[in-house]
């Protein structure tokens, strides 16, 4: 059976660690790049579609998490090291991020975590700003309360990136199965984004919509309709958005709520003429 982090990289991990504890105060980024990469390169050719450098950093969190603990490493300390170093891989900085969340977890002790993710989700780094949006996933449903609130200042906060940071890393994705049961969590931040103006966090709010369209249609429809009609430029920008995967199967009913007679997207141009 294929495993990401096999036994042999587990062996290759544990010996690096070994060497932290011996020398905490040495820059490890360029050595735990070289351990990725070599996870990369063994991943089978028709693995590599659904595993990438994404889920190597986050096996190899947690993985590593442990062996720190039991060597005596504060796990924060070297995961703000990886994090603050700007000349790091984006990767290997992401596993910055990904050690926090996996203490946080663990320990219960949310406000070091936060207050990185905070900066991760304004981050110059692309790759560092999304594979924060996976990471911070674990927590919410363990300190629900706490990552409310948490998730109500971000989606008001004039920054761009953390309004945007919200929406993605509440879209109900497979470590958000939860969401199906429990949808009002991601629902009450989702909707602080209906009328937003600024294209990157707008986005996110028309993705989540088009997730939230397979899963729970009966409740997702209505709020595309009405959004679609409120005269509002920005929302009918999102109920369009979220109509993208929508219109596969219902092209004409989806230019009906848009009141339109054409919809594009991407590659996929869809005319009212070519459906009556």
């Amino acid at each position: 059976m294929f495993k990401l982090v096999s036994e042999l990289h587990k062996n290759e991990i544990t010996d690096l660690v070994d060497r932290m504890a011996a020398d905490a105060d040495a820059d490890y980024s360029g050595d735990l790049l070289k351990l990725t990469e070599v996870i990369r390169d063994d991943i089978p050719e028709r693995k590599r579609i659904s595993y990438g450098r994404y889920s190597i950093i986050k096996e190899t969190g947690l993985f590593i998490y442990p062996l720190l603990k039991t060597n005596k490493i504060d796990p924060n300390r070297l995961a703000e090291r990886l994090y603050n170093n700007k000349n790091a891989d984006p990767f290997i900085r992401s596993l910055g991020i990904q050690l926090m969340s996996v203490d946080a977890e663990n320990t219960g002790n949310l406000e070091t975590a936060l207050d990185y993710f905070e900066k991760a989700a304004s981050d110059d780094s692309w790759i560092v700003r999304e594979c924060s949006s996976g990471f911070v996933r674990k927590l919410i449903r363990g300190y629900s309360e706490t990552m409310k609130k948490w998730y109500l200042e971000m989606v008001s906060s004039e920054d761009t990136f953390r309004r945007r940071f919200a929406g993605e890393s509440l879209r109900p994705v497979a470590d958000n199965r939860w969401f199906k049961k429990q949808p009002e969590f991601a629902w009450n931040v989702l909707e602080c984004l209906f009328h937003e103006p600024a294209v990157y966090p707008r986005t996110s709010a028309g993705n989540s919509l088009s997730d939230w369209m397979r899963i729970d249609p009966d409740r997702t429809l209505p709020v595309v309709k009405e959004l679609a009609a409120n005269g509002d430029k920005n929302s009918y920008w999102i109920a369009y958005r979220a109509c993208r995967n929508l219109v596969k199967k219902e092209p004409l009913m989806v230019m009906d709520i848009l009141k339109t007679d054409h919809y594009k997207y991407k590659d996929r141009d869809y005319h009212r003429a070519d459906y009556e």
